[in-house]
């Protein structure tokens, strides 16, 4: 083979080299973190602690604790915290427990102003950076986003056509200012309404799924599995609808409710941890929703909450499905004893 045609040939390749390098370059974003599949995804254990609570969770018990609550300011640029004092005491755990991450939940029920920033670049990426601040001057280990929900005003809160794609761009931003050395998540709803599953992924660690509140009595709220009284959705079935639109199995934690949710009728304590049936009610076993309830003098329904045996179900479900952990709501509704974080905790982390 004469020198010109050798030349040429390396010329040709070379040509077909810088074109694939030019073609792979233009297909990704340029600006975004992606978040990586294949980092650490040992599994979780979150649990929610409440600004307004003054009982302390045991740090042991929990690999992460999410802190409710921050809100989006009414200005739409910053977002301000519930009882900082409280959170510094939460933060102050880690001292007891050096690997546990606490993060800022911004959000819950009723709290607005999501719409509104989320819609517009420059409080976008106000808030983002105030986020940012607010992990650096408690010290967090990252944000949780709390949005109930995109493009729903059920909480009474506003909304637009638009929250779901402005979701998106709000986890974008926030995912480029606090780097990806801090912790990204999201708490959803149970079904797959109001996010774009597709477009988020790259940017969070995992998805905090509502798997409670799903009905009222006299149906369950948090049914493991499909009976008769379990509900319009059940914690299978909102699984499956997540694993359905492609959600992997590594980004998606389970929730469980450590309260019941009560018919007008009852009269008593929602907590497990303050349960009591004093005479009136009585609890009885579905033994195919794998959840426990009370019921009245006429057999019917007044409250569908959980026990031991209930979570200890939904931790082995989880471990047969190979989720990313559970998360319950929240720390101060267990007893004394930590009954249920405890419960947990053993199954899902020391076995």
């Amino acid at each position: 083979m004469n020198t010109v045609k050798l030349l040429h040939i390396v010329c040709q390749a070379l040509f077909i080299l810088l074109v694939a390098a030019i073609v792979f370059a233009s297909c990704r974003p340029q600006d975004q973190k992606i978040v990586d599949d294949d980092q650490s995804t040992e599994r979780v254990v979150v649990g929610y602690v409440t600004s307004w609570s003054e009982r302390m969770p045991d740090p042991n018990l929990v690999t992460h604790l999410n802190y409710a609550f921050g809100h989006v300011t009414g200005d739409f640029d910053s977002v301000c915290i519930d009882n900082p004092e409280r959170l510094q005491s939460i933060v102050a755990l880690k001292e007891a427990n050096p690997h546990l991450k606490v993060l800022l939940s911004v959000g819950g029920w009723g709290s607005g102003n999501f719409s509104e920033m989320a819609a517009d670049d420059a409080h976008r990426l106000s808030f983002a950076r105030n986020c940012q601040k607010a992990v650096d001057t408690y010290s967090l280990d990252g944000i949780d986003i709390d949005w109930e929900y995109p493009t729903s005003s059920a909480a009474g809160i506003s909304s637009s056509p638009d929250d779901t794609k402005n979701f998106t761009l709000l986890m974008h931003d926030l995912r480029q200012t606090i780097g990806t050395e801090c912790l990204l998540t999201f708490a959803d709803y149970a079904d797959t309404t109001y996010v774009d599953y597709q477009s988020v992924l790259p940017y969070i660690d995992f998805i905090n799924l509502m798997t409670y509140d799903m009905d009222d009595p006299p149906y369950h709220h948090s049914a493991l599995f499909r009976s008769e009284i379990a509900g319009s959705l059940c914690v299978s079935e909102a699984i499956d609808h997540h694993l359905e639109v492609g959600i992997p199995l590594s980004k998606l934690v389970m929730g469980m409710p450590f309260y019941g949710r009560p018919s007008k009728d009852y009269k008593g304590q929602r907590s497990f941890g303050k349960l009591s049936t004093d005479g009136l009610y009585t609890e009885r076993w579905d033994s195919i929703a794998l959840v426990t309830y009370l019921v009245d003098e006429q057999g019917k329904m007044v409250l569908a909450h959980e026990n031991a045996t209930s979570i200890i179900h939904k931790c082995r479900y989880i471990l047969t499905k190979g989720l990313r952990g559970a998360m319950y709501w929240d720390c101060d509704d267990d007893d004394d004893s930590y009954t249920l974080s405890r419960t947990v905790w053993n199954l899902l982390v020391e076995e």
